[in-house]
């Protein structure tokens, strides 16, 4: 694989087989053609890699969420954008956190807002 598109999801077994910095490198590869100015480009691109891996494992509430949000009107780099915004929140909330959450409790709560996303939930509150 050596090209990107966030219109087109990638093979999954070809997109696992990079390692994160290569899927990282590919997503701003795209964005700098696409002329897409960004604060943090290397970010932007590390959340969408985050999303991208979700989905090509088959995290099924992830799956779900694409499908909806797309279904609801998007277009695939909108939804990857409106699922990576919840993945930054809960980035966000661990990190600001005083609060030590057990993986399994952040994941349920990261599991759960993924379910509640919805179109009119992003374009209100996440862009």
């Amino acid at each position: 694989m050596d090209t990107y598109n966030p219109e087109r999801a990638p093979e999954p077994e070809a997109w696992l087989e990079l390692d994160e910095h290569e899927r990282i490198l590919l997503i701003e590869t795209w964005h700098r053609f696409a002329r897409i100015s960004l604060p943090s480009v290397t970010m932007h691109a590390a959340l969408h890699a985050v999303v991208e891996n979700q989905i090509a494992l088959g995290l099924e509430p992830v799956v779900r969420a694409m499908e909806r949000l797309r279904s609801g009107g998007l277009t695939r780099h909108d939804a990857v954008h409106a699922i990576g915004s919840v993945v930054a929140e809960y980035l966000f909330d661990i990190l600001k956190s005083d609060q030590k959450n057990d993986a399994a409790t952040s994941q349920a709560q990261y599991i759960a807002a993924v379910e509640r996303l919805t179109v009119a939930s992003w374009s209100h509150g996440g862009r």
